[in-house]
């Protein structure tokens, strides 16, 4: 019999909010978190909008920590020790976990890309000896994972799926698979992004997958609108502990729900674009239904990947309809991308956390900006919050990633405690 996977702590901090609780009411609120860039480096881009961490880390995190922390890895760790604590566990000598049977999974799309870009700029500006020691242990892609392990204390094993914009949903699988195999009772998993520089900006845009809608960037995103224009990037992190039932139960712990099931795919067609008729996509859906043991007829709700990138939205609900086929027409579909912005390697934790909340509240989030709905789709999106109706449960929530990674995290209400 496999074992359950429950969910017992939250973190996050987004363009919404810097804590769940805020993060969650701005999603309710159908509010947007994307904003002007007013760093003068932003006034020749083509693009000069984003979605900026609504609470910078560096107000919540120690002071000399955080200098040693590439923003990508402040967020994370904001996030985790959020969701640490929303656990009832403490650090140090207050972590009542056993260290080897603690893991982390935290994943992220780019990296350190700020540190890296910043550290060269020193070099070429002041000199070889002006570079920073700790450059490289702040760069690498693994550093938000080392350094959450590090503050806990895990020793079960701390990885880092690099997988663009699946990746933290891919870490939310992997800590599944850590937990089912015996390796781990307890995993801190999710993901984190924090790249809002000219450079990644340019680089997005140079590809034709940036909104460009500068003069409202409240209105930028805007997933299934026939007036999208590309996606705006985001920053931020979310995680969530997860460990057995049966540890969760022993402890006495709220739990917030089960994460019951995962697909992961390729479509090995194009390296940035989705195959146009979503075989991986709908493919990811089957296989975490499968594992879950459940049928379309089960999903209630699908947090799609939804980005606002014209072939990306179109060729995902497909890929719906095709997972689901006649279930469909019962599943309300919301992506709250439209608020959040592109968290990147962020965004599948932060949708995934959204998932669970939506079916703890019986209520799904608007996809905002949604005025002219793309002809055909034939999914039925929320607008405006939805309620969910009562009893027993489940959603599926979408990541899809540069490379042709889908990832599909199916989650329920099982087990939900007060």
């Amino acid at each position: 019999m496999s074992t359950t996977v429950v969910i017992t702590g939250l973190g996050a901090t987004s363009p919404l909010g810097g804590d769940i609780a805020s993060t969650w009411e701005g999603m309710l609120a159908g509010r947007s978190g994307v904003r002007k860039l007013q760093q003068p480096w932003a006034e020749e881009l083509p693009t000069r909008i984003a979605g900026e961490a609504a609470v910078d880390p560096t107000e919540v995190l120690d002071r000399v920590e955080a200098r040693k922390l590439d923003r990508s890895a402040q967020l994370a760790m904001v996030a985790a020790l959020e969701a640490w604590a929303d656990a009832g566990y403490g650090l140090g000598e207050d972590n009542p976990v056993d260290r080897d049977r603690l893991g982390v999974t935290a994943a992220t799309g780019i990296g350190g890309l700020q540190t890296l870009v910043g550290q060269w700029d020193v070099m070429k500006e002041k000199g070889l000896r002006r570079v920073s020691p700790f450059t490289i242990p702040m760069l690498m892609a693994n550093a938000p994972a080392a350094n959450i392990g590090l503050k806990v204390g895990a020793r079960a094993g701390i990885h880092t799926p690099v997988s663009a914009c699946a990746s933290s949903n891919e870490a939310i699988a992997l800590a599944v698979d850590m937990i089912r195999l015996g390796r781990a009772d307890v995993v801190l998993a999710g993901g984190a992004e924090g790249v809002i520089h000219p450079f990644p900006i340019v680089s997005f845009a140079q590809m034709q997958a940036l909104s460009r809608r500068n003069d409202e960037p409240e209105r930028a995103s805007r997933p299934w609108d026939v007036d999208r224009d590309g996606f705006v990037l985001a920053e931020g992190a979310a995680m969530l502990v997860l460990e057995t039932l049966e540890h969760a139960k022993a402890r006495g712990a709220k739990i917030y729900g089960t994460v019951a099931g995962a697909g992961i795919t390729a479509d090995s067609h194009d390296l940035v674009q989705p195959d146009p008729d979503g075989y991986g996509q709908s493919q990811a859906m089957i296989k975490g239904l499968r594992e879950a043991g459940l049928s379309p007829r089960d999903i209630v709700h699908v947090n799609a990947h939804g980005t606002s990138t014209p072939q990306g939205d179109v060729t995902e609900a497909g890929s719906i309809r095709t997972a689901l086929g006649d279930a469909t027409d019962d599943v309300i579909v919301t992506s709250t991308k439209s608020m959040t912005g592109h968290l990147l390697g962020g965004a599948g934790a932060l949708e995934t956390v959204a998932s669970v909340l939506a079916l703890r509240d019986r209520l799904v989030p608007p996809t905002i900006n949604l005025e002219n709905e793309e002809p055909g789709l034939g999914i039925d999106i929320a607008k405006e919050p939805r309620k969910l109706r009562d009893g027993d449960l489940a959603a599926v929530n979408n990541s899809f990633g540069f490379g042709g990674h889908n990832v599909a995290v199916v989650v329920t209400n099982e087990n939900v405690t007060d």
